[in-house]
Formats: structure tokens, C-alpha cells, sequence
């Protein structure tokens, strides 16, 4: 067995090997080290090798899905070795002591899933090949769950802007690629050639040229070639789903680099968390498959005009009536996840429940259809209705083939419906019949024996047998009683007996052969299915994109927001927006947001925005990101009004961290992303940026600022937002043509700072730093102090211009807080000699104006 095992190893390459033996799926020597500190059970031994005991340990057959997904999380691949052939089988070819055939019939990897129980309904899981050719680079992904396949040719450039817009669950590349790294999978070069790529997709949809589908590039047949070659591997043979190949251009949809995701959390939050991102604020979407469609949109702006005005024109039909938008959307939540079923019974992984669900599915995308048939059908609309309808004959099918709620479980049979066949209903009241027989046998044992207790029971070990307790058993162990010893527990002792066996015999054949026949019928129905495959993924689409429409149209409603209105023109014009994930926060806490207004164009495009921390800037800024990406999304938009021109680039350097693994400091991360703008935006682009230059010396942080503006005001020469502490930057407004200067508000009212969060024209008049230091809690003296170095910092700028002047007769802070207590030192041996409650009230007034004086003169 283990010469069987270690074969089998040495093909699993790096995956942990799940070994079949009988209920369980074993693993050994560091396989099973690994599996038993992930999946925290128990490590045991068996046999030796090579004089040392073998590390083991395993899980139950019937529970492996959730063990499978433990360690599919930690970052390991999988190899399934099942049996493929039966213990009776293998006795026959070679003897008693034969040794079962086991073959690896699947690697489980993360980009590889199907399982319901292992994917997240609401996401997509995209397997992304990587794929190189002399001018170009391209990526492959396929989500096997549901035959999503696109192939986008990109440049090196945007190459992680894509992979970091698709949020891939695995990565694919050539072991010669130069964009390897620890989370991505290596696969021979061969895979990846463009030739062999090419003859692959050919003889995957069966065709002699691909011109069909689109044209192709060198790169984009490398990568679709690849990713294939991958599946297959996994697969062993078994090609899952795999639709069309769709081809796209990564200008097609708005450029969002990996940085400034994270930092606008679009689908998750800087913690890795959906729950607080953009994506979570507006998902009203009732289906799985409509969730992951949004999570698309948002991840990938569109370019194309035309293609944003048909979906917010869809969203503005069911934003106008209110009857039909809930009515859509009660029709939607009652139905189930087709794209994903016909995804699993594609894959070889499918079951009865699968069927059903395409059954209910499909039926109701039908009468959805009929339900919407008299509304008024243009655009987008037009163009969705016809694909929910198409599949009556499949539907006819299943409904006539299925039980109304079919099971998970084929191998207990049962889902097959009563009159779909007759020899199966022969075969099923065959069964019936003998188990009636079986229980009058029963009857017939227990007045024979004399014995009440007499039962017969079933177990996989013994079939049928005869059970008495142990007190009666002698009588039937006498030679002349008919019946046969078989085995004897604590209690009870079992027995079989000629007539028992027969009707038994019966019993086991019917049953057999109604779930050979059953068997049957699911292979012909699950075949039936996938002749429809690519309309059935058609359907499941059309019904994602009403869900999101119909979504966004409930947000839109809930929050107020307007219809972007899109020109040709890089401007950027907005009333009254709002951050949306803020404002939601806001809300609950019972608070108003404070909206604000924006207004970008080729004389004002570049603002330099100053004011206090915690006034509002980040905020102001990263709103402005988020309704381009909203609006381009095709979305409705958090704000009074807003009109915009297309954003080809969207960039953001908002906030502070850092890239240790990589050997980067944060200053160090801000100044690669800063430069990451600097080089690639364009004129259509929109930048935010946010206190760039503080993470290094004074002179150093607004040195670099003063450039950074410069430049993106006289060569990007984009629309940008800048958010600064540096003062002196607002002397460019008088050079710098196009730009304009902005504050956030905020007062001091009675010794406490009140942020206003309102934007404002004009500079500044001061940072409120030592103000929002108090509000934070610092000690007393400590702001105190600060106030003291900020008035000589102050006093000696006004005399030099330098912003160090003054500071050489600045006693220490030790010093000066010493000089702070003496100063309280009278006040406290006034306030120690009070008898407080012998005190007038004219009294306390005068003991009041005393201590003001010696606080004023010192206590001189």
C-alpha cells in the first residue's frame, strides 16, 4: 500500500494528498504533520518506513468538504485519491489479499472551486494565468463556478492594476515568468506558448479558427492557453465549464491601481474585511449572482459612455416605479443560483439538488419575463428580456423528471419522480414489497421463538439479520432452530436464517437496480442541462444584471442620490456630494453629514485644500473617488448633482502605511505611489492626494510637495485634489494658472476647537494641530508646551523667515514644565489654607480674584 501511496505522492507534486481508505481520506508522513497542525487533529503513527514510525492522520469521508476548505484558506492544494475500484472487484483480479486501484481524480486548489460550501455566494472566484509574447502581456481568468472566461490584454504597467481589480483567488504563471512570486503557482513554459495556446482553445470549442471569438494576441493565447493547460491538470481530464472566451482591453474600463484600492476601500476595508467598504454600503442586491456582478461593476469603472448611460437608464426604470422595482426584486430573491449549478453538474460535481435548482430557476426567469412582458421595453431592458425565456423543453423535462425538493445525496436515490418511469416504479414497489415481506417475517420469527423482542435490523456489515436479546438467544442457537449464529454484543446476539436471506436477497436487488436506474436518469438529465449550457449562463447573467439594477435603484432611493450626467470634457462638478460609507456611519450614530461641493475644470483643476486634521479633508477627498467610480460604474451617485467627464486613471495617495516584507517604509510606499502618479496620469485622469512629503524632515517633506504640485499642474495636468499641512504651498496659487485654494472649516469657540467639516474658499488661516492634540487627550502640560515652541516657532519666522528661529533660547521641556509647577506652588498653599466651609460667598469671590492675580504675576 504505501509503494501505492508514495506513487501517488510523487504526481500530487506540492498538494497535500487526501489518500481513500474505506470512510476515510488519509495522509502520511509530512503531509499528515501539516494537516494535523492546520486542521488541529490528532497525529498518529502507522507502520514504518525505512525504520521509522509514519506520521498519519485523516478525515471522515462524509466531512472532507469542511477540511478541504480549512485547508484550502491556509494556503495549500489538495490532490484527491479516491478508489476506482470496488474491494469485491479487486478481489476478483487478484486474490484475497489485492490491493484496491486508487488514481487522483482531482486537485482541489483555491481558483479551482465549485463547491457551494467552499465559495463565498456573494464573490467571484477568478483562477487568473499570467501570459507573455514579444510586445505584450495578458492575463487569462476563468471562474469555474460559474464559466466566466475573459482573456484581457494589458501592459506591463497595468498588469497589477488588473490582478488587483479581479482580486484573484490563484495565480498562474510560467516558471520563466518574471511576475512570479510566493502566492502565485508555476506551471511548465511549454503551457504557456502562444502556438500550443492557441491549438488548445481550438480544440476545446471545437473550432478551426478563433476568429469568432475576437482578435487575439500572441500574449492572450499564451495566458488563455496556460490557464486551460492548468484546469485540465487539476481537472485530470475532466475540463470544467469554460464559456467563450470574452476579450477585452484593460482601457476599456477605468484604471484603478492595486494602492488605491486598498485605499478607497472599494470591495474591502483596509482590515481585509467586505463589511465596511464601498461595495458593502450599497449592496441591496438579493441573489448571489447579482452580488457578484456589483463587486464587478464597481471593480472595473466603464470607459465606454454608452454602455454607463444603458445601465444607469436601467436603474432609472425601476428608480421611476416603485411597484415594479419590488416586485422584480421579491421575484429574484425567491430564486436560486443557476450560474453556479450549471457550473457543478459541468464540472462532474453536480447533484440532484443542482437539477432542481435549474428546474425552479429557469421556470421562474420565465415567469419573471411574463411579469415584465408590458412594461416598456427599451435599451438595456430589451436587450435582458429575451434571454430569460428559451428553456421550456429543459424545464418540462425536469419538472417531470424531479421531486419537488431533490436531495444533495445521489447515492440514496430518491429524487427521481413517481410515473417519470415505469420500470423504476416497478423496481420501488419490488423494494416496498420485500420490506413488507421482511416485517411479516419479523412477526413470524417472534411467534415461533417465543420471543418479543425479536427484531430484524439492517447495518452495512451484515445486510438483514435477526436480532434477540442475550437472555433469549439460547433457544436459537440450538442446531435444529433454523437459524445461524453470526454474531454476539453486549446484550444482544444476531443471527441469520435461510428465509431472511432470500427475501433480503430480493430486497437488495430491487433497491440496486432502482438506483442503477436512477442513476441513469440523472446522467441523461444532467446531459439534457448541458446542451444549454452557454443560454442557461445567458439567463443567469440577464437575471444579475436586473438584481443590480434593481439594487442600485433602492440605494439611490434611500440615500437620495442623482443621476451622474457624463460629458466629453474633463471636468468635474459636484453639488452636495457625500462619502457614502461615512454618511451611512453618520446616520446611525444620529448625526447629520455635512455635504460639500466640488467644482474641477481647466481653470480650476488642480485644489490645494488646507485645514486641521480631523476636519474633514480625507474624507472630502476620498468622496470625490468614490462618485467617479460609482458614476462610471453605472450607478446613481452620492450627491445633489454631478457632472462629470470620463476618468481614464484614478489615483489615490491617501493615508500612511508601510511594506516591511518589502523592505519599504511608509515614507518610502508614499514616494513609490507618488511617482506611480506622476508617471502614468494623464489629462483625463483624476488624482487625490494627501499629505504628501510629511513623513521626512521639514525642509524635505515641502520641498517635495511644492514639486509634486508643480508638476502635476504643468505636465499631468490632470484633475487632481491635493490635501496638505504645508502653508507655503498656497504661494503657488500665484504662478500655478489652474490652481485654486480651498480650507475645511473650523473655530475655536471658548478655549474648544469645533470642526465644521464644511469646505470653504481660500487658504487656512492655521493648522489647530495643538487644538485637536487637547481633543485627543494629551496631557495639559504638554500642550502647553506645544503652544510655548509654537509662539517662538511663530515669532521667530516673522523676524527670519526661518521656521527654526527662536529655538535656541527655548528652555528644555523638563525645565520648562519645572518652572510651570513652581508657578502653582503659591496657588496650592492658598487653595491647602482654605476652610472652605467657613467661607461667605463675598469671601470666595475675593479668594477668587486673589488667586487669579498670583496665577497672572507668578506669585510675586
Amino acid at each position: 500500500m504505501m509503494a501505492q501511496y508514495l506513487a501517488l505522492k510523487a504526481e500530487a507534486d506540492d498538494c497535500l494528498l487526501f489518500y481513500r481508505m474505506g470512510d476515510f481520506f488519509e495522509m502520511f508522513f509530512e503531509d499528515a504533520r501539516i494537516a494535523a497542525q492546520v486542521l488541529d487533529i490528532a497525529l498518529t503513527a502507522r507502520g514504518e518506513h525505512e525504520g521509522t514510525k509514519i506520521p498519519m492522520c485523516g478525515v471522515p469521508v462524509h466531512a472532507a468538504t469542511g477540511y478541504l476548505q480549512r485547508l484550502i484558506k491556509a494556503g495549500h492544494r489538495v490532490a484527491i485519491a479516491e478508489q476506482t475500484e470496488s474491494p469485491a472487484a479487486a478481489k476478483a483480479r487478484m486474490g484475497s489479499k489485492a490491493l484496491v486501484n486508487r488514481a487522483i481524480v482531482r486537485v482541489v486548489t483555491a481558483g479551482t472551486l465549485t463547491e457551494e460550501a467552499l465559495l463565498d455566494a456573494r464573490a467571484d472566484n477568478w483562477c487568473v494565468a499570467i501570459g507573455e509574447a514579444v510586445g505584450g502581456v495578458a492575463l487569462a481568468a476563468a471562474d469555474v463556478s460559474t464559466g466566466r472566461f475573459v482573456v484581457i490584454d494589458c501592459t506591463a504597467n497595468a498588469l497589477g492594476a488588473e490582478l488587483a481589480r479581479l482580486g484573484a483567488a490563484e495565480v498562474v504563471a510560467s516558471y520563466a515568468s518574471g511576475h512570479a512570486d510566493a502566492a502565485t503557482t508555476l506551471r511548465p513554459r511549454h503551457d504557456f506558448d502562444s502556438g500550443a495556446g492557441e491549438a488548445r482553445l481550438k480544440r476545446l470549442y471545437g473550432v478551426a479558427t478563433l476568429d469568432g471569438f475576437g482578435e487575439f494576441t500572441r500574449a492572450g493565447l499564451a495566458a488563455a492557453g496556460g490557464l486551460v493547460a492548468y484546469l485540465e491538470h487539476n481537472a485530470k481530464g475532466a475540463l470544467p465549464f469554460l464559456r467563450p472566451p470574452h476579450l477585452t482591453r484593460a482601457a476599456e474600463t477605468m484604471a484603478i491601481d492595486a494602492a488605491t484600492r486598498e485605499s478607497l476601500e472599494l470591495a474591502q476595508t483596509a482590515g481585509g474585511q467586505r463589511k465596511g467598504s464601498l461595495l458593502d454600503c450599497i449592496d441591496r442586491t438579493v441573489t448571489g449572482a447579482g452580488a457578484r456582478a456589483l463587486a464587478a461593476d464597481i471593480g472595473a469603472p466603464l470607459m465606454d459612455r454608452a454602455a454607463i448611460e444603458a445601465r444607469l437608464d436601467l436603474i432609472h426604470h425601476f428608480h421611476a416605479d416603485d411597484a415594479a422595482r419590488e416586485r422584480l426584486r421579491g421575484a429574484l430573491r425567491a430564486l436560486p443560483d443557476i450560474g453556479r449549478a450549471i457550473g457543478r453538474l459541468a464540472a462532474g460535481r453536480g447533484s440532484p439538488r443542482d437539477l432542481g435548482q435549474l428546474r425552479d430557476g429557469l421556470d421562474g426567469a420565465w415567469l419573471l419575463r411574463e411579469r415584465l412582458a408590458n412594461e416598456e421595453q427599451t435599451g438595456l431592458l430589451a436587450d435582458l428580456l429575451p434571454r430569460l425565456t428559451g428553456h421550456g423543453e429543459l424545464i418540462d423535462l425536469l419538472k417531470r423528471a424531479l421531486v419537488p425538493s431533490p436531495p444533495i445525496e445521489a447515492s440514496d436515490g430518491g429524487y427521481i419522480t413517481a410515473g417519470y418511469d415505469a420500470a423504476l416504479d416497478d423496481l420501488r414497489d419490488a423494494g416496498v414489497g420485500g420490506r413488507r415481506a421482511i416485517a411479516a417475517l419479523e412477526a413470524e420469527f417472534r411467534a415461533s421463538t417465543g420471543t418479543p423482542g425479536l427484531k430484524i435490523r439492517h447495518n452495512n456489515v451484515l445486510g438483514y439479520h435477526v436480532e434477540v436479546p442475550a437472555r433469549a438467544a439460547d433457544a436459537l442457537m440450538k442446531p435444529d432452530s433454523g437459524f445461524t449464529h453470526r454474531q454476539t454484543l453486549a446484550g444482544v446476539v444476531r443471527f441469520n436464517t435461510p428465509a431472511l436471506h432470500d427475501v433480503a436477497a430480493k430486497v437488495a436487488q430491487s433497491g440496486a437496480h432502482a438506483l442503477a436506474a436512477e442513476a441513469a436518469h440523472l446522467e441523461d438529465l444532467t446531459a439534457a442541462a448541458l446542451g444549454s449550457r452557454d443560454a442557461i449562463a445567458a439567463t443567469a447573467d440577464a437575471l444579475a444584471r436586473l438584481d443590480v439594477a434593481a439594487a442600485l435603484a433602492t440605494c439611490a432611493i434611500e440615500g437620495n442620490w442623482a443621476r451622474p450626467h457624463l460629458v466629453d470634457h474633463p471636468c468635474f462638478e459636484i453639488a452636495g456630494g457625500r462619502h457614502p460609507v461615512v454618511e451611512a456611519a453618520v446616520a446611525k450614530s444620529g448625526d447629520r453629514f455635512v455635504a460639500n461641493d466640488c467644482a474641477l475644470s481647466e481653470t480650476s483643476r488642480l485644489w490645494l485644500v488646507t485645514g486641521p486634521n480631523m476636519g474633514g479633508k480625507s474624507t472630502f477627498l476620498r468622496q470625490n473617488a468614490l462618485i467617479a467610480v460609482l458614476a462610471q460604474a453605472g450607478s446613481y451617485v452620492p450627491a445633489t448633482s454631478a457632472t462629470l467627464g470620463l476618468v481614464d486613471c484614478l489615483f489615490s495617495r491617501v493615508g500612511a502605511s508601510d511594506n516591511l516584507a518589502r523592505g519599504r517604509s511608509t515614507f518610502m510606499v508614499e514616494m513609490v505611489e507618488t511617482a506611480a502618479i506622476l508617471a502614468q496620469a494623464t489629462p483625463n485622469s483624476f488624482v487625490i492626494l494627501d499629505e504628501v512629503g510629511r513623513g521626512t524632515s521639514t525642509y524635505d517633506g515641502l520641498a517635495i510637495a511644492w514639486a509634486v504640485v508643480e508638476a502635476i499642474h504643468d505636465h499631468n495636468r490632470c484633475r487632481c485634489l491635493f490635501a496638505t499641512h504645508y502653508h507655503e504651498l498656497t504661494r503657488l496659487a500665484e504662478r500655478c494658472d489652474a490652481l485654486t485654494l480651498h480650507h475645511v472649516r473650523a473655530r475655536e469657540w471658548k478655549g474648544d476647537l469645533v470642526l465644521l467639516h464644511e469646505l470653504a474658499d481660500g487658504p487656512a488661516d492655521r493648522s489647530y494641530g495643538i487644538a485637536v492634540a487637547r481633543l485627543a487627550g494629551m496631557a495639559p502640560a504638554t500642550v502647553a508646551r506645544a503652544k510655548s515652541v509654537l509662539a517662538k516657532l511663530e515669532a521667530g519666522r516673522a523676524k527670519t523667515g526661518g521656521l527654526a528661529a527662536g529655538l535656541d533660547d527655548l528652555p528644555l521641556f523638563a525645565a520648562a514644565q519645572e518652572a510651570e509647577e513652581q508657578q502653582c506652588d503659591p496657588i496650592r498653599r492658598e487653595v491647602e489654607g482654605l476652610d472652605i466651609d467657613a467661607l461667605t460667598p463675598r469671601e470666595a469671590l475675593d479668594t477668587l480674584y486673589r488667586l487669579k492675580v498670583i496665577a497672572r504675576d507668578g506669585g510675586d
